[in-house]
């Protein structure tokens, strides 16, 4: 089974519903297999913070909803973490492209990874770090654990994890 068919069946067995995304290149794969599953309602989402926005409203009616983003946008969401999916207690997992990291052939993405861990640990979100595609088999046990805590988790996968850009 391909990492992406991995990916989006840890979401189906774990009752993800709805699933927002944004644009990445790295995400592409996972991104198709989300649009073309039966089980899963997708939305994509021009911003992340818009995405987040979403995934509460479909929590709030009654859906398991995930997000599919790149780190980059990790600072624009920093309100919407706190006061909306913390502040109301919604468990999201959020698939995160980590970008700029070794590899990274844009410049301009470099900036932000180096911020990335920091501000998701300021936040006190759980945060797990794929770098072989070996470590999606904790997928199963994150998602279950941010259900049953009710919190964000943030799943960073890299250059390595999706093996190259």
């Amino acid at each position: 089974m391909s990492i992406n068919k991995k990916i989006v069946a840890d979401l189906v067995r774990n009752k993800v519903e709805f699933v927002t995304t944004v644009p990445c290149k790295q995400l592409a794969g996972v991104i198709d297999e989300i649009e073309n599953s039966e089980d899963i309602f997708h939305i994509p989402s021009s911003k992340e913070d818009e995405g987040m926005g979403l995934c509460a409203g479909a929590y709030m009616g009654g859906k398991r909803p995930a997000i599919i983003m790149q780190n980059t946008a990790i600072g624009v969401t920093i309100n919407t973490l706190a006061t909306l999916i913390q502040y109301y207690n919604i468990p999201l997992p959020m698939l995160i492209s980590y970008r700029g990291e070794i590899g990274e052939p844009v410049a301009c993405q470099v900036e932000m990874a180096v911020h990335t861990k920091a501000l998701l640990a300021q936040m006190s979100i759980p945060t797990y770090h794929f770098h072989d595609q070996e470590d999606a088999n904790e997928l199963d046990d994150i998602l279950k654990y941010c259900f049953m805590a009710k919190k964000p988790v943030a799943i960073l996968t890299d250059a390595s994890f999706w093996q190259g850009y």
